[in-house]
């Protein structure tokens, strides 16, 4: 667990993206450079469309074109169509146009960089950390479809998975396995090879390397070794949810997965509860529920949870909710459990409840009679201006008494 708080595959040095029609010495990037309307080969708009939720909750879906699984979000075939078409017309059919070093070749829907001119290239005995996209391909960055194209060799926890994104984009280059279970022995044979002048380009499934994933390790090493270590910063499923959550706290402790033990689960649940912070898991399909009983059994149900699912991805999902709520809303609906979840859980309500005036309580009181809490909570918000956690939180008090 992490916490933070606030076969073969060597290439010959300089080989890139295949293109049978450049001659030697030249370097093949799928991007553009400086200004310039640039067409990869695949991605896709996105679209949005908003839905609500019951029990309480708050949800924004976005519908993102393409398919579900990460690095596999294809633009449709008609989407690709007419941006090859806007590239051919901005070339006129004639000369190459130079834009910052970049030239559109005629007839093709990527960019070329001549070797010399390359903005970055994977440098001998450096290791690169890569971010790669967590589900929308658009997301990669031109950095890192740089180093992907020239690192000598490209390693990654699922190689079937970043083998696409290397496919979308024209990458030659066959990613070799480095997950938990070969860390350790992979390890020595990698840092022999930056020791030989080679360079890598470490990537995962989805996202940022050794947040959560394997990784950590390598970078040790290459520390250790006296080798370059450099980011190359991307999408990051943590960054994502957090940006979109809008949280009242001001800083949160990244958790990570909670252990798979229940009594090592309870334990650090017990341990961050009153931490004066924001809270951040990951979680996977087959354990959501549970994860969110006992989280909601150990820290306050009035607390604030945004729940983060397939995000960047054709179905992703944010709602927010109180925490005690969240297993409500998760079984009101089958496809809501399904798909990878970062779960952020609010800082603790201010326990100064006892502040609320009588009129506040007269108002929930009242508000029980025909809404559940957390409505109830919501419109006292509204009529008072108080914070909606704080009232939530007495609303349930309230609810409590009454049913004695």
């Amino acid at each position: 667990m992490r916490l933070l708080v606030g076969g073969a595959g060597m290439r010959a040095p300089g080989a890139g993206i295949a293109d049978n029609s450049e001659g030697a010495g030249a370097f093949v990037s799928p991007f553009s450079i400086g200004g310039g309307s640039s067409s990869y080969a695949g991605g896709g708009p996105v679209s949005g469309n908003g839905a609500s939720c019951g029990g309480g909750g708050e949800i924004t879906r976005t519908r993102v074109a393409g398919r579900i699984g990460a690095h596999d979000n294809a633009a449709a075939a008609k989407t690709s169509a007419i941006s090859a078409h806007n590239a051919r017309r901005a070339d006129n059919g004639s000369e190459a146009k130079r834009n910052g070093g970049a030239r559109m070749r005629e007839g093709t829907t990527r960019w070329t960089v001549d070797a010399a001119e390359a903005p970055f290239r994977a440098e001998g005995g450096s290791l690169y950390v890569v971010a790669t996209p967590i589900g929308n391909l658009r997301d990669v960055t031109l950095r890192a479809l740089d180093i992907l194209a020239s690192a000598d060799i490209v390693v990654a926890e699922d190689t079937r998975v970043v083998s696409i994104l290397l496919a979308r984009y024209r990458i030659v280059a066959r990613a070799q396995a480095l997950h938990a279970h070969n860390e350790a022995r992979r390890t020595h044979a990698l840092i022999a090879a930056l020791d030989a002048g080679r360079s890598i380009a470490l990537a995962t499934d989805a996202g940022t390397p050794a947040i959560s994933d394997p990784g950590a390790r390598l970078v040790r090493e290459a520390h250790a070794a006296g080798h370059r270590v450099v980011p190359i910063p991307g999408a990051s499923a943590l960054s994502a949810a957090v940006s979109a959550a809008g949280l009242v706290a001001t800083r949160f402790a990244f958790i990570g997965f909670l252990p798979p033990q229940a009594k090592a689960r309870r334990e650090w649940l017990t341990m961050i509860a009153r931490w004066p912070i924001a809270l951040v898991f990951y979680e996977a399909p087959h354990r959501i529920k549970a994860t969110l009983e006992e989280i909601a059994g150990v820290l306050a149900p009035a607390r604030m949870l945004t729940i983060a699912r397939e995000m960047t991805k054709t179905f992703e999902t944010i709602a927010s909710m109180p925490l005690g709520e969240a297993a409500k809303w998760m079984a009101q609906d089958a496809d809501r459990s399904r798909g990878e979840f970062v779960l952020l859980v609010d800082a603790p309500v201010d326990e100064a409840t006892d502040a609320l005036s009588p009129d506040v309580d007269r108002w929930l009181a009242a508000l029980l009679l025909e809404l559940p809490p957390s409505r109830a909570a919501r419109v006292a918000a509204a009529a008072t201006g108080l914070a909606r956690q704080t009232l939530y939180a007495r609303a349930l008090e309230i609810s409590a008494r009454s049913a004695r």
